[in-house]
Order: C-alpha cells, then structure tokens, then sequence
C-alpha cells in the first residue's frame, strides 16, 4: 500500500496484445441489472440540480431538495473495492465524482450491461469550478478482477461493469487514473427526455448537418442541419447518442454530450428555471428520477457547495489517446500514456491550470 506522500501510479498499457480478446467471459453469468431503469450518457444532471438552488430562496430551495434527496436511488459503489490497492487521498478537500451513463438502445448493447460514457468531474477544493473529462468507453486498459472472479485481464474499459457492476467500475477507473473515487453517480437513459423538455429544449450548435442513424424520430432517422437549434429531449438525447454518422465515431459523440450539458446548465442558469415554481419543481422531479448516487453522496450538501457554479465554470475535457485500432476482433481506443499521466496526476493533485493546460 502506497505511503500517503506517495504519487498513485497510472496504470496505462501502453502495449495491447492480441491474446484474450473478445467478449467479456462471465462464465455464461449475466451482470446483475440494477434495479432502477438503465443509466443515460447525458451525465452530470447531479450538478445540473446544483444550479438551481443558485437563485433566490437557496433555504427553500435546498429544503425542497432535501425532501426528494430521500427518493433518489441509492447503489453500494464502493461495496468489496479492496481499500489496500485504492489511490491515496493527495488533495484534501478536492472532490472526484465518477459519472456513468448508458444507453440499452445502443445497438452495441444489447445486453444492458455496459456503460456508454464514463466521465470523472473533478471539484477543486475551492468548488469554483469543475473539470469534467470523459474516457472513451473503448479504452484499451487492464480491468481488475471481480470479487465474483470475471475480469483479471486488458479490455475495453466498460467490459468492468458487465463483469462486476459499479464497484469494479470504480477499481477499474481507479487503476486507469491513479484519482481515488469520492462518490459515484449514475444517469438514466430514459429520464433524460422529460429533464429537457422540463427546461422547455435546449439550444445547441450543431456544427455539421447529418442524419441520425438510429433515432426516436418516426422512422427511426432524424435530421439535423448545421446552425443553431433549440432542441426538446428527444431531438436532444439523438443528437448526443449518435455516433455512426461521423468518421471518429464515439469521439464525435464525446463533443456533443459535452455541448448538452453545457446546454441544459445555461437553460436552468438563465431559462427562467429558478424563478418558476412550476418549472422549478418539474425539473428537480425529473432530475430525481432520472440519477442514482452512492450511498455516501449527499446531493442536498452538495448543492449548497456548488449552488454558485454556472456552465461557464465548467471545463470540458477528453482522455488522450494515440486514436483507435484493433485488438483481436474488437476496435479499441488507445490512451496516450504520457500525456494521460500528466493530466490525471493534476487531477490528483487538485492543479485545475495544470488540468486546463493538460487538456488542451
């Protein structure tokens, strides 16, 4: 175990072999469903509720919040995350949330039972801002074993849920990053279409006109033209889910989740959210149904700490990678190990002009 002044390792490969590839064999076990509905990509809706207790009225506000926080599913992330192989605590103070969402329409997901985006928020100590930085879910890295026995080899970073669920997810980002984990959060894919159209659309500029491969639209196909556009939730959760239409795939569809988030933040900043007890209450009602948290993550504390951050405090970041390629049978994407060192070890450290520096 690392001494507490030690710097946790990266742990990168930097090489990705041809043996042991394929699909996660679970031993012809199927991950456990949670509970709760399947988890969408558009994350960081638990922030999003931050913002709104940002108005007037913060004690009303943060009491109305504090009597839906009960509702809000609860997860066991941390449940069996072996405590001696966990990055040490360098930053005190500072604050990193992994956020995960899915997607079960994704045709690459049948089963349900992966995660599409995984994103690590990174809340400095002073929570002046937030640092957001997304890991492409088919990182090439070492997936650690499962307390059930699956795992224990290289994969694609999200084959950690489907073979351990939430904690191996948290000891597999941990291992990636070398960032200890303070909470966990989870956002469902259905639920994202009422929290937008809670805020009345949102708007979005859309940088290429293309045409949706598998949407919500009539006909399965949805059109979008270049400009900016207000978007309800369906039109929206198309545009961030796409990603077959774009030559760099799932990093196209990075950028547009990116630009949602910032999109529903400036809505619920300025749309009139706030001073709106019926926009105000369809919102928040939304946002509960649509997130689970680890037990430990007090959203109410929480949104008292942030309840000044405004998407212009947001950073919006991808992991480095060389690009993609193969291994095996499957198509992965493969960190750049140095420069993905120096970004995290920022994060670890609490250096957001390191962090922003890193993440140009």
């Amino acid at each position: 175990m690392p001494r507490a002044d030690q710097t946790a390792e990266l742990h990168l490969p930097t090489d990705a072999g041809p043996a042991d590839v394929g699909p996660p064999d679970d031993g012809g076990q199927t991950a456990t469903r949670p509970r709760r509905r399947r988890w969408r990509r558009i994350v960081l809706i638990t922030l999003i509720v931050l913002a709104l207790v940002g108005g007037g009225g913060v004690i009303a506000a943060g009491l109305y919040v504090r009597s839906i926080n009960s509702g809000i599913e609860r997860v066991d992330a941390f449940d069996g995350v072996p405590e001696e192989s966990r990055p040490q605590v360098v930053a005190q103070g500072a604050m990193n949330i992994m956020i995960l969402g899915s997607d079960s329409r994704d045709p690459e997901n049948a089963g349900g039972s992966r995660s599409d985006t995984i994103i690590l928020a990174h809340l400095p100590k002073d929570r002046s801002s937030a640092q957001l930085i997304s890991i492409p879910r088919d990182t090439w890295t070492h997936v650690p074993r499962s307390k059930e026995g699956r795992g224990g080899r290289d994969a694609k970073i999200n084959a950690a849920y489907a073979w351990g669920g939430v904690p191996l997810m948290v000891q597999t980002v941990e291992a990636f990053t070398g960032v200890r984990i303070d909470h966990v959060t989870m956002v469902d894919f259905a639920g994202f279409k009422e929290i937008v159209d809670a805020l009345g659309g949102v708007d979005i500029d859309v940088e290429q006109t293309f045409t949706s491969t598998h949407s919500l639209a009539p006909g399965g196909r949805r059109e979008f033209t270049k400009g900016r556009q207000t978007m309800d939730g369906a039109t929206a959760l198309d545009y961030a889910r796409e990603r077959y239409a774009f030559a760099n795939g799932d990093f196209t569809r990075i950028k547009h989740q990116q630009q949602v988030i910032k999109a529903i933040l400036d809505k619920a900043a300025s749309g009139g959210t706030l001073g709106s007890p019926t926009k105000l209450n369809s919102f928040v009602q939304a946002t509960a149904d649509a997130v689970a948290v680890d037990k430990s993550m007090s959203l109410v504390d929480l949104a008292m700490e942030l309840r000044h951050l405004r998407s212009g405090n947001l950073g919006f970041y991808t992991c480095p990678t060389k690009g993609t390629g193969r291994v095996g049978s499957e198509s992965v994407v493969f960190a750049d190990v140095p420069k993905a060192k120096v970004l995290f070890d920022a994060v670890r450290r609490d250096a957001v002009s390191e962090i922003v520096a890193a993440g140009k």
